[in-house]
C-alpha cells in the first residue's frame, strides 16, 4: 500500500507522526479542505503527466488549473494527464493520493509557483485519506523537486 510507502519514507526523516490519515475521504481538494478544516487553496493537489521525457508530478495550491500555454512553454510538449487507472503503476500511488513522496525511480517532481503564498500546505500522503502539513521549505526538502515552475493560472482575486 502506497501510504506504508510514505510512511516509511517519513518514518527515515523521524517525521512519521506527522502524517494524518482520516475516517473520511481527502482524494480531492474540496474533500481534504473539509478533512482538515483548512481552506482549498492550502491542499497541496499533485496532478499526474505524462511527457516525451517521462512521467511528470505537478504540485500546486488547490485553487489553481493548469494553464496549457504555460505548461508547454515549460515542459515544450501538451498537458497531457496520465490515464487515472495508471497513476499507481506509473507513479507509485493510485488517483486521490498521487503525492510527492517515495514516487517511482524516474518520475520527476515540479512544484508550483502558486504554493508559495503559504506558509504551510497539506499534500497527500499515498493514500486517499491522508496529508501531512509542510512548511515550504520541507516540502521542498522532502519532494525531491526538480525545480519551481510557473505552469498554472494566474489566481483570481
Amino acid at each position: 500500500m502506497a501510504i506504508e510507502k510514505v510512511k516509511a519514507y517519513f518514518a527515515a526523516h523521524g517525521m512519521e507522526s506527522r502524517v494524518l490519515e482520516f475516517d473520511v475521504s481527502s482524494a480531492t481538494v474540496e474533500l481534504a479542505a473539509a478533512a482538515l478544516g483548512c481552506e482549498g487553496a492550502r491542499i497541496a493537489k499533485t496532478m499526474s503527466f505524462e511527457t516525451p521525457d517521462g512521467d511528470i508530478l505537478i504540485v500546486a495550491a488547490g485553487d489553481v488549473k493548469i494553464d496549457n500555454a504555460k505548461f508547454k512553454g515549460t515542459f515544450h510538449t501538451k498537458a497531457k494527464m496520465l490515464p487515472f487507472d495508471e497513476c499507481e503503476a506509473r507513479i507509485g500511488h493510485a488517483a486521490g493520493g498521487v503525492c510527492p513522496f517515495a514516487v517511482n525511480d524516474g518520475v520527476k517532481v515540479y512544484l508550483d509557483e502558486s504554493m508559495k503564498r503559504f506558509e504551510t500546505v497539506f499534500p497527500a500522503c499515498g493514500s486517499s485519506n491522508s496529508a501531512i502539513e509542510l512548511k515550504i521549505d520541507e516540502l521542498e526538502k522532502y519532494s525531491g523537486f526538480v525545480s519551481w515552475v510557473d505552469v498554472c493560472k494566474t489566481r483570481e482575486v
